[in-house]
């Protein structure tokens, strides 16, 4: 499947961190035993020694819940403002033209750079939402899951965890409209999706043993009901990941046609329960927003992107007050960032509230409520056991040095607060994804070797 080294599971090692934020809290001087990829032991108030990997703050890592990774390389190359008003739905049109040039070998490269990146700003897992399946103009590769195995080979070079999300897309839009010449490298009936969820499902088991597979099905407007139903009837336990109420013309769009808003009819018509994860349900109503709470499913919600493409702000203080979970994403990837992720979503809730310290259920502090309901939400989309620090979950973890100028006067949740609102990535020192040291000194393992890759595959794509 790679040319490259695949980083299968994690060495058995000693992580000694000055402080730590494990599930009951705050504690000094911890070492964790992790082996096969597992924290099997964890220690307090505990010495270093001299075999010990040392690191300041450990922290649970966040996963990256929804990505499109081919959308990275052209990261800065829409925001030039076109007669007449530029939305969502002209920004896709020029993401089709740009994604229909794509080789396979240019797939990778752009995928394992986007994973590098991922992984030195704290992310150490990443849900791949995957629905470029074909050649341009839609004819399959003689293996269906050639672009899914390429997914894989970048995940393979770069020790990420990876749950992969092949997405069914049928429709160009609400009603089974015909598929646009842009979106015929994505489409499969249910027939077709089942063979390449099949075909990816058994090239996946040459990931380690952490990489997990589930189904999405791109949104309401890309398939229709009975399909829908099918697959989820089909799915099992795995993780189901769907587009819903991005854009105020895609709900008026389906209520027209289902007579129902996208959140509504899929709550009333589908077993949406924590397998689920809704990505942005950004137009949601009171009651929508309560509904999707009590339900169990993870918003999935990707603010850098949302802002970037003027979806709107998310309903954040209704959904968190009813016990809504939530994860973050980093989506087109135009700025691969965990900080800016998370400040964002905030920020959004402030400039529409005109108020402070919105994003939380309540009193405390906002950047640790951010940041550790984050990690589960994550956790929980991604199919990972993971999400905190505790004896028997993935070792899936980050390090942050709280000696950085934004962080060294503030201890406890306010150094939490300091990552979401004052830091920059560049605090994070290491990052494990399963027991994997994949980023040490805040440097990639092979981030040198990715990007030479990378520059080269784009600049074949802008020649061409």
């Amino acid at each position: 499947m790679s040319r490259h080294k695949i980083y299968k599971r994690g060495d058995k090692a000693v992580i000694h961190a000055k402080q730590a934020l494990l599930d009951e809290g705050w504690a000094g001087n911890v070492r964790l035993t992790v082996d096969a990829g597992t924290i099997m032991h964890i220690e307090k108030d505990a010495g270093p020694q001299t075999s010990d990997s040392r690191v300041d703050t450990l922290l649970p890592a966040l996963g990256n819940l929804h990505s499109h990774a081919f959308q990275r390389a052209m990261a800065g190359m829409t925001e030039f403002r076109q007669a007449g008003r530029d939305s969502f739905w002209t920004w896709r049109d020029l993401m089709y033209r740009f994604m229909d040039r794509m080789t396979p070998d240019q797939i990778e490269a752009i995928a394992a750079q986007v994973y590098v990146e991922m992984l030195e700003a704290g992310f150490s897992s990443v849900g791949e939402f995957h629905y470029v399946h074909h050649q341009p103009g839609g004819a399959p590769y003689d293996n269906r899951a050639e672009l899914s195995e390429r997914i894989f080979a970048a995940a393979a070079q770069t020790g990420i965890g990876l749950t992969h999300l092949p997405v069914l897309y049928s429709y160009g839009g609400a009603g089974q409209a015909d598929l646009t010449a842009g979106q015929r490298r994505f489409g499969n009936d249910v027939d077709g999706f089942a063979r390449l969820t099949e075909l990816a499902a058994s090239a996946l088991r040459a990931l380690p043993p952490d990489a997990r597979i589930g189904i999405a099905p791109h949104s309401l407007r890309a398939t229709r009901p009975e399909d829908l139903a099918r697959i989820v009837a089909s799915q099992g336990q795995g993780p189901i990941h769907i587009h819903i109420a991005e854009q105020p013309q895609e709900v008026r769009d389906i209520e027209a046609w289902l007579g129902a808003r996208p959140v509504a009819w899929l709550l009333d018509n589908q077993p949406v329960d924590t397998r689920w994860c809704l990505i942005h349900a950004t137009h949601m109503t009171p009651e929508e927003t309560e509904a999707m709470a009590r339900s169990g499913a993870v918003a999935g919600l990707c603010p850098v992107t949302e802002a970037n493409l003027g979806d709107g702000p998310f309903n954040g203080p209704g959904y968190a007050a009813a016990g809504g979970r939530f994860g973050i994403g980093s989506d087109s990837n135009i700025n691969i960032s965990l900080t800016e992720e998370l400040r964002t979503l905030e920020y959004s809730q402030r400039l529409r509230d005109t108020s402070r310290n919105v994003m939380t259920a309540g009193q405390g502090s906002v950047g640790a409520f951010l940041y550790t309901t984050a990690a589960r939400g994550g956790a929980q989309a991604l199919n990972r056991d993971a999400g905190l620090i505790e004896t028997g979950k993935l070792a899936d973890l980050v390090a942050i040095d709280s000696q950085r100028p934004a962080l060294c006067a503030l201890s406890g949740d306010s150094l939490l607060d300091g990552f979401a609102f004052a830091a920059k990535d560049d605090v994070v020192t290491d990052v494990w994804a399963a027991g994997r040291h994949m980023v040490s000194g805040g440097r990639h393992v092979a981030r040198d070797a990715v990007f030479s890759t990378y520059r080269a595959a784009i600049r074949d794509l802008l020649d061409s």
